[in-house]
């Protein structure tokens, strides 16, 4: 064996080996002590309408599911979302950084005639809620990232409601 292949080989095992390994583990801590785990999901809520009226609500642990038509009558029924609607809105939360998000995203006026979103994601150890008023001023990307997850959640409680039209 030439000494260069020698020293590559050494150059391998001393450098390249233990930074993978390091890797490996640093990474397999951070994934084993992530707070929000779907293996640990337990319940999703979201509840939105005007600040004064939360008429509208979703609880997926219970099922029930309550909402306001267009013509003021209030529809109740129990509709359990699939795993799979969980799973995808348990990874769009993280997607969009539900976790960092603050918990009380109000807006100035209080007196505004505005929706508001309450959004609670709980989990074996952890619970993550967070209040929304659809005139937030906050940064612009939080704001957005707020909606894009409200869009999401409709989506598929329109998506359950439908298959259980079917």
């Amino acid at each position: 064996m030439s000494a260069l292949k020698s020293k590559k080989i050494f150059l391998i095992l001393s450098i390249v080996v233990p930074f993978l390994l390091y890797c490996f583990y640093y990474y397999g801590m951070m994934v084993k002590n992530a707070p929000y785990k779907f293996s640990e999901f337990q319940s999703m809520q979201f509840e939105f309408g005007y600040k004064d009226r939360l008429l509208n609500k979703y609880d997926s642990k219970t099922g029930d599911y309550q909402y306001l038509t267009r013509k003021d009558s209030l529809v109740k029924m129990n509709m359990r979302l699939t795993n799979d609607d969980l799973l995808y809105l348990h990874r769009k939360a993280a997607e969009l950084g539900f976790w960092d998000f603050p918990a009380n995203e109000l807006s100035e006026d209080s007196t505004a005639h505005v929706p508001r979103y309450i959004i609670t994601f709980t989990y074996k150890r952890k619970t993550k809620r967070i209040v929304f008023d659809g005139d937030y001023s906050g940064p612009e990307k939080l704001v957005d990232a707020n909606q894009r997850l409200i869009k999401e959640i409709q989506s598929r409680l329109g998506d359950a409601e439908q298959r259980l039209k079917k």
